[in-house]
């Protein structure tokens, strides 16, 4: 039998356009808002579509860097794809680092970058921008790669690739692009839409998980990033007996002042003392790293369960007794769903774990010395607040960021998790446009705040909402402290020249405001936190003093702050 379709539709069916316009439609129609990224002649097909569909907001970082820490950040805080477009060759490298923090974070982000003219596409003939080997540099920092060969299969391929990115466990995806590709025509999809698949634990799993936590008497969850989906239900099973601990990643999975809570106090002393009381731990998406459990010298109770999304993950850092491959929000409601609505616990375990983090936060006040009054300040108005809460590699950070100021939910934590400086400012900017309608703290070091200085020109251009806590000690203060402990006191390249911050805000037309006295921060803090945009809040270290105990990194083997 024949159909006869109206000629109308039978145009539709067969519109074109170029794949550059094609790019932004896709990216309009699954959803994203906002895109980050620097132009170059390569992607121009792209951005000049974004330019005219005006339908997605593009935010010009000043690097690619700096753009991608931007979208890593974004894709934190929105729980949505952070979309970044860069260009091929250096511009593609420039974002490296920043890619591996959001590979390390598992940062669900989709790279759109560039590629020479398909023809001269990996045979070394020297086209301008071109680097033979560019894929393997994308492989080696991404969760999965994809390259668009023919006009005909980019709809598919960036579909494959932002479904890649959202599907557990999640992480940054890379797309090439050639340019000439962007420029050929393909068909105009009318309708876009994603399928993200969830892996479901099977009855069995469950079954035996059920019976484990039936049996114990001092359950715990130790909750890393990959549980942020599954706050609710690790929250349901805290309030039917269980007791919990984060990794920095996982903070506010449960509510971080909840009384049954160690929070992200994860290898202090005394929560080694709960672990070894514990009769049984469920450890929901996380990989245990080596700077929050002593290099596997941290003992964990037993029975040990690990659920991860990435089977490959389960038993890597510490033998389990059950591992579960699936989505951590179905196993834990799976779970809940197989147990009493209260469980037959002792009941003096909650208590040992308010008492354990309480004194872990008083040793760790203790450590502080006049930084204790920033530290409260901080603790007083972030959380409460309900702040984005984005934190550098700095001392500050690695002494009471990381842990004692707390954040109000699961998705407005967001830190440097690979351990590398200077993606503070940048991750900011992308922070604050993921979260609009509140101001974003961001406590960053003097040190780090060279990488990606340019960033904060970012922020007076999207007159970004964010609070910069400057932390200026005018060096590498934790390398001037293990060369203390450990090099004799010499202080070989870690002494900084800084410039001065104040001039450059002012040049810039960014709000600036110096605290040389700890008395004089929480009142200036309060003020930037009701100032509308951007504003430097630079604490003057050298003028406050030291900490109370110097801070000279994680020691392998012993507690330690964790950067």
């Amino acid at each position: 039998m024949t159909i006869s379709l109206p000629l109308s539709r039978i145009e539709e069916s067969l519109a074109e356009e170029p794949v550059g316009d094609l790019v932004a439609r896709f990216l309009a129609e699954i959803g994203v808002r906002t895109v980050f990224g620097v132009i170059s002649i390569h992607n121009m097909p792209i951005l000049d579509a974004i330019f005219r569909q005006r339908r997605i907001r593009f935010v010009p970082a000043r690097g690619e860097a700096g753009a991608m820490s931007m979208a890593d950040a974004y894709a934190r805080v929105s729980g949505a794809l952070g979309v970044v477009i860069t260009s091929t060759g250096t511009a593609a490298a420039n974002a490296a680092g920043s890619q591996v923090e959001a590979l390390t974070a598992g940062a669900p982000v989709l790279h759109i970058t560039t590629q020479v003219d398909s023809p001269w596409a990996d045979r070394d003939r020297a086209a301008i921008h071109d680097v033979p080997r560019q894929p393997d540099m994308l492989k080696a920092i991404s969760k999965s790669y994809f390259r668009v060969w023919d006009a005909n299969d980019a709809l598919g391929v960036l579909k494959a690739a932002a479904t890649a990115a959202l599907t557990a466990p999640t992480g940054p995806v890379s797309v090439e692009l050639p340019v000439d590709i962007q420029r050929a025509l393909a068909r105009i999809p009318k309708r876009v839409s994603l399928n993200v698949p969830r892996t479901a634990p099977n009855d069995d799993e469950l079954d035996q998980l059920a019976a484990l936590v039936k049996a114990a008497k001092r359950p715990m969850l130790w909750l890393g990033g990959g549980a942020r989906g599954a706050a609710e239900a690790a929250t349901a099973l805290v309030e039917r007996g269980f007791c919990a601990v984060t990794s920095t990643n996982g903070r506010a999975v449960v509510p971080e002042g909840h009384a049954r809570s160690l929070g992200a106090f994860n290898m202090t002393p005394e929560a080694q003392g709960v672990y070894r009381r514990a009769d049984l731990m469920i450890v929901v998406g996380s990989r245990l790293r080596g700077n929050e459990t002593r290099d596997g010298a941290l003992v964990l109770p037993s029975p040990l369960v690990q659920v991860d999304a990435d089977a490959s993950r389960i038993g890597r850092n510490y033998a389990v007794d059950l591992g579960i491959a699936a989505d951590a929000r179905l196993v834990l409601e799976g779970l809940l769903a197989r147990l009493p609505e209260t469980l037959e616990v002792d009941p003096g375990f909650g208590y040992e774990v308010s008492v354990a983090r309480a004194r872990a936060e008083g040793a760790l006040r203790t450590r502080l010395g006049p930084y204790q009054v920033i530290a409260d300040a901080m603790l007083a108005r972030v959380g409460p607040g309900g702040h984005p809460f984005v934190r550098d590699v700095t001392i500050a950070n690695s002494t009471f960021g990381n842990r004692y100021v707390a954040i109000g939910a699961r998705h407005l934590g967001v830190h440097a998790l690979g351990g590398g400086i200077g993606m503070g400012i940048a991750m900011a900017v992308g922070a604050a446009c993921a979260s609009p309608d509140a101001k974003t703290v961001a406590l960053v070091g003097d040190g780090g705040a060279m990488l990606n200085l340019s960033e904060l020109l970012t922020a007076v251009e999207e007159e970004s909402d964010i609070v910069f806590v400057l932390m200026n000690d005018r060096s590498y203060q934790v390398i001037r402290n293990i060369q203390d402990a450990q090099y004799g006191s010499r202080y070989g390249f870690s002494t900084l020249r800084t410039p001065d911050f104040g001039a450059f805000a002012g040049s810039i037309g960014l709000a600036h405001v110096r605290v040389g006295t700890v008395e004089a921060f929480e009142p200036a803090f309060a003020r930037a936190l009701e100032t509308k945009g951007p504003v430097l809040l630079e604490v003057d270290m050298t003028a406050i003093g030291p900490f109370a105990e110097p801070f000279g990194g994680p020691p392998a083997g012993a507690a330690g702050g964790g950067a």
